[in-house]
Order: C-alpha cells, then sequence, then structure tokens
C-alpha cells in the first residue's frame, strides 16, 4: 500500500488557533506549529496535504504555513459538526486512496532515527491495510485520548490488531474492555493523533453521519471497521504533545527545548528560576 496524502484535522471547537501558535524547535529556530506538523508529514515523503479548517481561517493559515504553503489544499468545514464529519470533508481530496491522518492540535517528537509518521507509514505500507499509532498512556489521561483494546501480534514487540475502540473510556470501562496482556495495572494504549486511514473508514463515516445526525467521534468509525477488516495498531516509538491542553504550550516547548541544541541554556534558565521562588 502506498501513502501520497496526508488529512491534518483544524477545525474542532477551540482547535482552530492551536497550529499557528509560535514555538522554537529542537534546533533553535523560531515556527508555527503547523509548520512542524508539516514537517512531520514531509519527511515521511509526502507531498500533498489537505488541512480541515473552519471558515474565515483560511488567511491565517496561509501565513502560518511558511514555505509550505505550496503543499495544501484547503478544505473547509462549514459548520461545527465533530471530529468525523470533518474528516469526511476529505474524501474528495483523498480520491479512495488511503492516506496519512494527524490532528492539528498535537505536535510529535521521535525517539529513533525514524520520525513519528516514518514509523506508522512504514507499518501500514508493510501490513497493507489501516494502522492507528498509540502509545501506553496512564489511567489519568483516559479523558483526553481514545483507547483500544486487542492483542499483540506473534514475534512483535509494537504491533496489536485492534478488536475495541473507545472514546474517552472512564477507567472502570477501560479496565473492563480495553486491558492488554502484558501491560501493567493502570497503563493502557491510546491514540496517538495519527493514523493511515482506508477508503473504508470514509464510507463507514459517512454512513455514521447519515444514520444519526448528529456528531460523530472518529473512534466510533474505527470501532466499526475493527468489525469489518484487519484493523492494526502500532506502538509509536517517540511522544506526542497535546499544545490544547492546560500547560500544553508550555509542556510541549519545554519538551522540545530539552530535546534540541538550546539544552543547556534551557536547563541553566529553569535553574535559575527555581532557585528564585
Amino acid at each position: 500500500m502506498r501513502i501520497q496524502k496526508a488529512v491534518i484535522t483544524a477545525a474542532g471547537s477551540g482547535q482552530g488557533a492551536l497550529p499557528l501558535q509560535r514555538l522554537v524547535d529542537r534546533d533553535g529556530i523560531e515556527k508555527t506549529a503547523l509548520e512542524m506538523i508539516i514537517e512531520e508529514v514531509d519527511a515521511a515523503g509526502i507531498e500533498s496535504i489537505g488541512i480541515v479548517i473552519s471558515p474565515g481561517n483560511e488567511d491565517a493559515y496561509r501565513k502560518a504555513a511558511g514555505s509550505y504553503l505550496d503543499r495544501l489544499t484547503f478544505l473547509i468545514q462549514e459548520e461545527p459538526k465533530g471530529y468525523g464529519q470533518a474528516l469526511l470533508c476529505a474524501k474528495d481530496f483523498a480520491r479512495s486512496e488511503p492516506f496519512l491522518h494527524l490532528v492539528g492540535d498535537h505536535l510529535y517528537l521521535s525517539r529513533n532515527q525514524h520520525r513519528c509518521a516514518q514509523q506508522i507509514i512504514e507499518i501500514a505500507s508493510k501490513e497493507n491495510g489501516p494502522v492507528s499509532g498509540v502509545h501506553p498512556t496512564k489511567e489519568k489521561m483516559l479523558p483526553y485520548f481514545g483507547a483500544i483494546g486487542g492483542h499483540r501480534l506473534p514475534q512483535t514487540d509494537r504491533l496489536y490488531e485492534v478488536k475495541r475502540v473507545i472514546e474517552k473510556p472512564t477507567p472502570t470501562l477501560a479496565e473492563q474492555e480495553l486491558t492488554i496482556a502484558g501491560f501493567r495495572s493502570g497503563i493502557y494504549l491510546c491514540f496517538f493523533g495519527m493514523h493511515v486511514l482506508t477508503p473504508t473508514v470514509l464510507d463507514i463515516l459517512e454512513s455514521l453521519v447519515e444514520e444519526h445526525q448528529r456528531p460523530i467521534a472518529l473512534s466510533e468509525a474505527l470501532q466499526e471497521l475493527a468489525l469489518r477488516e484487519r484493523y492494526l495498531a502500532v506502538e509509536i516509538e517517540g511522544y506526542r504533545y497535546n499544545i490544547g491542553v492546560k500547560y500544553g504550550l508550555l509542556n510541549t516547548q519545554l519538551a522540545l527545548s530539552l530535546s534540541g541544541v538550546d539544552r543547556d541554556q534551557v536547563l541553566s534558565e529553569m535553574v535559575e528560576l527555581l532557585a528564585t521562588r
């Protein structure tokens, strides 16, 4: 399976301004979050990028895209009808092809020589099917993420066949339905904010939206996908940072700084700051 397109969703309530925020990357260069997300896509060898935004945001996104503007196709979600409908705005753009999907309020840091998007695309291409990125996540973070249940594939360390998907489960529900052998109590595999999706997912979303006439979460479509065909999850060797939560931008900037060229300077300034408190 060859993945040649990417779709970034940035039309959610309160999400629109997040990709426009400026941070300093690992190389000490100031960029918008949007530029950093596009760099993640670019490192995976993808040229064509669709970005789902709200009406009236296109000019701001054009400025925030910097040198990557010519790579973008803007897809307008006319009304805030949920995550699933936002992805459906990309159906004509995807044109019945598999695509990489990222959310506009997450930034990613890899723990190895391959960027996070490269890791998931490599697995999807090899396995020839839909794959979601996941990350071991503490129980207290369940209100912020969708989570999966299933089983580890034989002779693999980080690859799972998905049997259950629940959006923001309670700890009780997670313990009942999402426990995976090999993980200690209170740790669950939650979404990384990065997926390789197939046309089947968009077809399922379209059916769910038409049937229920309400906002549909991507997790609902992925649960249906798990019932229909082989659907995998890969444990990404990296970290995802949600810039949309309280102190999210601060934590993301610290993570970038402490893994980059200005690490020593940042540590020194943090020590000085703490010493004055």
